[in-house]
Formats: C-alpha cells, structure tokens, sequence
C-alpha cells in the first residue's frame, strides 16, 4: 500500500481510503506511483511540537513533510512522511472561502511535493515552480471526503 493514513485526533475517525485513493492519485500525476508516502493528521498542540523540535519555531503550522531521499545513498520507494494539522486547516478552509476537504487536499499536494525536492522556501523562482506544480496537480485530483468526522 503505498499511502499510508493515520491520525492523532482523539476519538475522530478519518476516512483512510479516501486520502489513500487521493494519495495514490497525486503519486500518479507526479509520476512515481510506486512511491511510498505515510500522512498523519494531528491537532495544533502536536502539530507545534514538531514544528519546534525540527524547524525550531514554536508555533504551530499547517503542514510538515519530512522528506527520506535528501543527502547521498541509494533511492527507495519511501518518499518520506507528511503531517497535516486539521485545525490549521479548517482556519485556512475559513479564511480562503474554501472547503476544508479542498484545503486538505492543498496541503497534502503541497507536502507530497515538498518530499519530491520542492521548496518554495529557497526563493521566489522555485516558490514560483512549486505554485505551478500545485495548480496542475489540483486542476486534476477529485476533492473527495476527506474530513474525519466531528472535525467540522
């Protein structure tokens, strides 16, 4: 199985075979389907945890990826992991005038690509590249439903 889905939300339950179906299908349209990749929905207070322990700023944010292909060493099917904070979501969803499954699925395309090389941190060219690579994969994903129940 190449999309692996868990979550740390308490008693809500997630849908895993709708975000492993999206999953699949953006490994699909960047053209590594067989890659393997593991999510993880969390709340804020892990979320900032995380955040604070690997990128040293103690606040939480919306998503995390944390890469297994940088550096040296033999490649493996293992993309790596993404974190995505579902209250940080659903205030995004808010504030954009957008579904919360709509923004779901931005930031789980946004953090797949992330363990693909894509940093739109370096500067604004590969944050340009990035944005374009987002849209396409957007204009071609269905928004399926991705909210665990209770998290409205």
């Amino acid at each position: 199985m190449p999309v692996i889905v868990a979550s740390r939300l308490g008693r809500a339950r997630i849908k895993r075979a709708v975000w492993e179906r999206l999953g699949q299908d953006i490994l699909r349209l960047i053209r590594k389907p067989h890659a393997e990749v593991s999510v993880l929905l969390v709340g804020d207070r892990r979320m900032r945890r995380l955040n604070k322990q690997y990128r040293k700023r103690d606040k939480s944010t919306d998503v995390l990826a944390f890469p297994l292909q940088e550096g040296p060493g033999p490649r493996t099917v293992l993309l790596g992991d993404v974190v995505i904070s579902v209250p940080m979501a659903r205030r995004q969803a808010r504030e954009s005038n957008r579904s919360l499954d709509r923004e779901l699925t931005v930031l789980l395309v946004h953090g797949i690509l992330h363990l693909c090389g894509y940093d739109h941190e370096r500067g604004i060219e590969e944050a340009r590249r990035m944005q374009r690579r987002e849209r396409a994969i957007l204009r071609r994903v269905p928004i399926g439903k991705l909210v665990p129940t209770g998290a409205r």
